[in-house]
């Protein structure tokens, strides 16, 4: 049978086929972070960092520099989980998408249940988020003692892993900044204490991470709250509108607001939808580890139904606010839009009318002056013929100039209204010509 380094190589396709590029990054994500055995009894520290790109640069170069200087072997590039030996302590740690974990393990032999933490040799970057106080130890502590050790008022305890587990924990920071868990093994082995370990882990810190959307939530509410009285307020402007300046100034204020609430919806999206995604991880985990009520104490689900649970619900309520006040302000923007565009458009044919009224005006005029100068010019051309007429014509011929006057005005008359009829033709063609 082969060994399990012989198999998982890359380029060891069936045939040589041609493989995805992914291919052996995808298989090995469903083990990049393996459960471990745990020995009974045990203690562990962990904590979370919130880290942006470069602080999980720094991070990653400061845990490099810690292994090697423990003799170690740190972990490749591409690698986002590495556990290391240093002393008597195994370092766990993991690199998520925006946080990075360092779970600090040992034996626990001292018959303290939760001894005080130790001066870690290690520098993360990043931002402290969760700092948990894990200890797992047989199933010999009374109730009055885990009473002791936990706030009565918060207490939480359940019975995981088939009944082969107590759980406790109060999910509140104790003097040194630590939540401590404490876990009972009733029976579980190793393995099986290696998985609730570190899935009770897992449900302190995605519990915490769940809870990052608040703050935005909160911050946003009282924003959202306010751009939907405004908008109240300028839909009633809008409706008792009697100019169209009343209804540009609007339309100024709601593209103001809905690049505002736009603005706040992206602002505030990731860390909501990561919040969801969180607190599905965290009843996923409540469901793996099977959690079962102890008679008379608070389970853990019914503990985040009345304290985690309403603040997904805040972050999910700002976030659709969000959505619907979005889609109004783009709505009554459009239907602003289009009463404006209407009343432009009733100025612009009340304007042509005007314009069509005033051009048949103008064109009358027009015809009443070209009448006007085709009498006038006719008039004096008639005057000057009349002057030819009498020089030219004898007193003696038998038609006298009077009556070649009086004959020559229907010619003069068409002769002047033929050419300005022309000019005028000749001007419209040319303006018609023009680009």
């Amino acid at each position: 049978m082969p060994k399990n380094n012989d198999i998982v190589q890359p380029g060891n396709s069936w045939r040589g086929f041609k493989e995805l590029e992914q291919r052996w990054a995808l298989l090995g994500e469903l083990h990049a972070r393996p459960f471990e055995p745990v020995a009974v009894p045990r203690q562990f520290y962990h904590f979370a960092f919130l880290t942006d790109d470069d602080e999980r640069r720094a991070d990653r170069t400061a845990l490099e520099t810690l292994v090697k200087s423990r003799g170690g072997t740190p972990p490749s590039v591409d690698e986002s989980f590495h556990r290391s030996s240093i002393g008597a302590w195994d370092l766990r740690w993991e690199s998520h998408t925006e946080f990075t974990t360092y779970a600090w393990g040992t034996s626990s032999d001292s018959g303290t249940i939760f001894s005080p933490a130790p001066d870690f040799a290690f520098d993360p970057s990043g931002r402290l988020i969760v700092a948990a106080h894990l200890s797992i130890v047989s199933d010999d502590v009374s109730d009055a003692e885990i009473e002791r050790m936990f706030d009565r008022n918060s207490l939480c305890l359940i019975e995981a892993e088939r009944g082969d587990a107590l759980v406790a924990t109060d999910f509140q920071v104790d003097p040194t900044g630590f939540t401590r868990i404490l876990i009972l093994d009733k029976g579980l082995g190793e393995d099986r204490a290696g998985t609730l370990v570190r899935r009770i882990i897992e449900i302190e810190t995605y519990r915490t991470l769940a809870l990052l959307g608040l703050p935005p939530a909160r911050e946003a509410a009282p924003i959202v709250r306010q751009t939907e009285q405004e908008l109240a307020v300028l839909t009633g402007k809008i409706r008792d509108a009697e100019d169209i300046e009343t209804n540009h100034a609007s339309l100024r204020r709601l593209t103001e607001l809905a690049a505002k609430i736009e603005a706040q919806a992206a602002e505030t999206g990731f860390r909501f939808g990561a919040s969801r995604a969180y607190y599905e991880i965290v009843q996923a985990r409540l469901n793996v580890i099977g959690e079962i009520e102890v008679p008379g104490r608070r389970t853990f689900s019914g503990f985040f139904a009345r304290r985690l649970a309403p603040a997904i619900s805040t972050c999910n309520a700002v976030e659709k606010r969000q959505d619907n006040l979005s889609r109004k302000l783009m709505r009554t923007a459009e239907l602003l839009r289009t009463s404006i565009q209407f009343e432009l458009e009733q100025q612009n044919r009340d304007l042509l009318a005007s314009m069509n009224r005033r051009a048949r005006l103008q064109l009358r005029l027009q015809q009443t002056i070209e009448g006007l100068s085709i009498a006038a010019v006719s008039y004096y051309a008639v005057g000057l013929l009349g002057y030819l007429f009498k020089g030219l014509v004898p007193s003696t011929a038998p038609v006298s100039p009077a009556v070649l006057t009086a004959l020559s005005v229907p010619l003069i008359i068409g002769i002047v209204w033929w050419i300005l009829y022309r000019a005028r033709k000749a001007f419209e063609g040319r303006n018609r010509t023009k680009p």
